[in-house]
């Protein structure tokens, strides 16, 4: 690989500019230069100087233009500007030391190679000069481009001291493994396990978004897989440890969960980059642990998992810090009804059954649809190709009844308020019970779904209820 880099965006050159009119050294450093090597597209820039980044911030949006915003952050010591679609970060070089308790540093002005020794990996450790004759010329002193042939994750310094003075640098390890398909060097693994129990120091938010990050590679199981071997994930999520195992009884064993929620992850994952339908798969079976069952003429059952792991979702999403909103519900709803298009493959299904499941599912009918598609995950081929036929069959009966019904987040044609003005009712639950005794009768096809049907099976029903029309 080369040892110099064309850096042909004007921005390097504004702040080559910059930084010889303040007397300074400037570096391009970190993921920008590591992203460059792997020839990947990157819009964020870090740049180091020898001296104060905030200073050379402003020396560059007065050079770009008096239009040019500068955001700063005196705490940490560094200030940040957007050019051409470039988001560029400026700090001064610097040298750190940990407490351990914390994996905030005890900061101090340093020497560009004293910022490169405090970095986390080799391959996030590359500078790229913007001085003078050396402009575009490569400073690696751990050799990460070697690193990056050999898609290997190394640090720069001891791992022990690495990962122990701050600990998400372990999931950050992995999350890079996990999105560019590397290997952690096995000292560097060893360490991990070592120092494990670290994560604890670190905030819960963190721990997520890179769990996320990891959640968002191209194969994730390669990410868990390091995560449940190195003991991280059964501290960080230990409901989805709970899953990992076969249990034998009378010769009868179950598929290990662990390994079937990561293939249907993985095969989701060749669909959708989608986080929250990719969170869906992971938590869709996350109830089997506690609803396992051994029956002596059946083997092993897992009955109701699908609304225990429902019900687990809201209480997993707060413990990891992930949002409680519309994404939780969806999640929630998913794993709620992961289980019911298969269910419809018989000939003997109603109507029924696909309206109420189009109407429970929406418009995330099509994900749920994706959702158990990937939970298919037998090696057999002759099952692959009957599975495969059952779900078209469903398919097709789900499109044919959208079709004809139009259920997708369908409201029934009489209104709560309409119910309350014709038989003059405050609200009340006798409202509540029509409306849903009206929305019953069109899901069970009893009445069609039009406003004439409906409104007159709400005479019917209000007249048998004693209410009288006004």
């Amino acid at each position: 690989m080369e040892t110099s880099f064309d850096l042909s965006h004007p921005i390097f050159k504004i702040i080559q500019q910059s930084a010889d009119e303040l007397g300074i050294d400037a570096y391009v450093i970190g993921g920008f230069v590591r992203d460059l090597v792997l020839n990947r597209p990157s819009k964020d820039i870090d740049i180091v100087t020898v001296g104060s980044g905030i200073e050379l911030a402003k020396a560059v949006a007065k050079t770009i233009g008096p239009k040019t915003k500068v955001n700063i952050f005196k705490n940490f010591g560094t200030a940040m500007l957007n050019y051409k679609g470039y988001e560029v970060e400026f700090v001064g070089a610097r040298k750190e030391s940990y407490n351990r308790d914390s994996r905030n540093p005890i900061v101090e002005d340093g020497t560009l190679e004293d910022d490169q020794n405090r970095r986390d990996f080799t391959i996030n450790a590359m500078a790229i000069s913007l001085k003078g004759e050396h402009f575009g010329a490569l400073i690696d002193p751990f050799l990460g481009i070697k690193d990056i042939e050999n898609k290997r994750i190394v640090t720069p310094l001891d791992p022990e001291i690495t990962y122990s003075d701050d600990p998400l640098r372990m999931m950050r390890a992995i999350r890079f493994a996990s999105q560019l398909n590397f290997t952690i060097d096995p000292i560097s693994l060893a360490a991990i396990r070592a120092q494990k129990e670290r994560i604890k120091i670190v905030s819960q938010e963190r721990i997520s978004d890179e769990l996320n990050k990891i959640i968002l590679s191209p194969t994730p199981s390669v990410g868990f897989n390091l995560l449940f071997d190195t003991g991280i994930l059964a501290i960080i999520f230990p409901q989805m440890t709970a899953l990992y195992g076969v249990e034998i009884i009378d010769g009868k064993g179950h598929k290990d969960n662990f390994y079937h929620t990561l293939q249907v992850l993985d095969n989701i994952s060749e669909h959708t980059t989608d986080l929250w339908l990719r969170w869906a798969a992971i938590l869709h079976d996350i109830a089997k642990p506690p609803t396992k069952r051994f029956e002596k003429q059946i083997g092993w059952t897992f009955h109701g998992h699908e609304d225990r792991g429902a019900q687990m979702v809201p209480k997993i999403f707060k413990s990891l810090k992930l949002p409680l909103d519309h994404k939780m519900k969806y999640v929630q709803k998913l794993v709620k009804l992961h289980l019911r298009p298969i269910s419809l493959v018989k000939d003997s299904v109603t109507d029924s059954a696909l309206r109420r499941l189009l109407y429970d599912a929406g418009d995330d009918i099509d994900d749920l649809m994706t959702l158990c598609n990937a939970d298919i995950t037998t090696k057999n081929v002759r099952k692959q190709e009957k599975y495969a036929q059952n779900f078209q069959i469903v398919k097709e009966k789900l499109v044919a009844t959208e079709e004809k019904d139009r259920l997708r987040n369908w409201q029934p044609p009489v209104s709560g308020e309409l119910i309350m003005e014709t038989f003059d009712l405050e609200p009340s639950k006798a409202v509540g019970d029509i409306k849903n005794a009206i929305r019953e009768a069109i899901l069970d096809g009893d009445i069609q779904n039009n406003f004439e049907e409906a409104h007159e099976f709400m005479l019917n029903l209000g007249k048998q209820m004693g209410l009288t029309p006004q």
